[in-house]
């Protein structure tokens, strides 16, 4: 099998992605799925790749927040994905370590090697560029910024067709790690009001899975839109820079938050979110720190913890049919934070996400594969 399509290339850390031609030579094998995309999301997690110091290689194809129909099986035992299907791309692992087997997948073994860093070697390479270059394929599973990926059958969950799929990409990554956060990780429900540090998508994510369940919910950034997003969706808007912030979110919880999420990784909110914790309160973490946490004296006594958390604790096949199906309820509106772009915008739709001018980016691909 050889297809040839337009996907968004990253060949330098500096330099903006390129569009174009890629080739790709293989059948899927026994336990992956080709998947035409109809649209993927954008996610910060895209962009640290240009931080990274080297160690993503490059040239490669981003993209792990994938939407799109299964048009080419590999088969294989357990798989139950067909031709035709829609499915949401989510990360990748490897379903045998201890602790794929006991349901937090997001904690693999093999998470990094499956997805941080360009997936699995392998030889000859499956993707290439015009001039028959290997391009790093597989990130998060997928490599998504492009119009096919080539993906574990084991990354992807059916959804109902009847559903907007070039919109449902982020509940597979960034949407499923804000909502994960409060349903999986807390459990919260109303008797335990919540502090959202931070209401870009992951932290709006938290506030529509806040309200859906019922949690009271302080949310705190410092732009106004953001803010105002907060409060469309159920929670009271607080903005960073307030006077005594921890204080003020007391009196807004009632003694102090039961659970606190951060998506800043800003260490003064971090410490910030600890004081206003009610004791025994515990406070997650989401976004990747990239400096030493100094934590206050007293943040963490009368029994407040604090812990990271990965991709929400979800199952994807778990978690997102759930979120669908609070979306066709209306009560999980995460389309209202979507704004498409062609994928041949993807510079645009990168400065636009970098500015905060939108929240959640949304790349549409053409096809037409030959």
């Amino acid at each position: 099998m050889t297809v040839r399509f337009q996907a968004a290339v990253l060949r330098a850390y500096e330099d903006p992605f390129t569009v174009e031609e890629v080739t790709l030579r293989t059948e899927p094998a026994p336990g992956e799925i080709l998947v035409e995309i109809a649209g993927t999301g954008m996610c910060r997690t895209d962009l640290t790749v240009r931080r990274s110091a080297g160690r993503s290689p490059l040239p490669a194809v981003l993209g792990h927040e994938g939407a799109g129909v299964v048009v080419r099986t590999g088969g294989g035992p357990g798989t139950t994905i067909g031709v035709g299907d829609h499915v949401v791309l989510s990360f990748d692992s490897c379903g045998h370590c201890r602790n794929c087997l006991g349901a937090a997948p997001a904690y693999c073994d093999s998470f990094a090697s499956l997805n941080l860093f360009g997936g699995r070697e392998e030889e000859p390479p499956r993707l290439t560029d015009a001039t028959g270059k290997a391009l790093a394929p597989r990130w998060f599973g997928q490599s998504s910024f492009a119009a096919y990926a080539l993906v574990p059958a084991r990354n992807a969950v059916r959804v109902d067709p009847a559903l907007p799929l070039e919109l449902l990409g982020p509940l597979g990554c960034g949407f499923l790690t804000g909502a994960g956060a409060v349903l999986n990780t807390f459990g919260a429900g109303p008797g335990d009001p919540l502090a959202v540090l931070g209401a870009g998508a992951v932290g709006l994510a938290a506030v529509m899975a806040a309200t859906a369940a019922g949690v009271p919910t302080v949310a705190v950034d410092r732009h106004p839109e953001r803010l105002a997003l907060a409060e469309r969706f159920g929670a009271v808007p607080l903005h960073a820079d307030t006077a005594g912030l921890p204080e003020r979110i007391r009196r807004l919880t009632d003694g102090g938050a039961r659970y606190a999420l951060d998506t800043t990784a800003s260490a003064p909110l971090i410490n910030d979110a600890l004081r206003a914790l009610r004791p025994t309160g515990s406070l997650g973490l989401v976004a990747r720190l990239h400096s030493a946490l100094p934590l206050e004296p007293g943040t963490l006594d009368r029994g407040r913890s604090l812990r990271h958390i990965c991709e929400g604790d979800a199952v994807p096949g778990l978690l997102i049919p759930r979120l669908t199906a609070l979306w066709q309820a209306g009560r999980f509106p995460f389309d209202q934070l979507i704004r498409t772009y062609p994928l041949a915008d993807v510079n645009e739709a990168e400065r636009d996400c970098d500015a905060g001018r939108v929240v959640k980016p949304v790349l549409l691909p053409e096809t037409g594969s030959r």
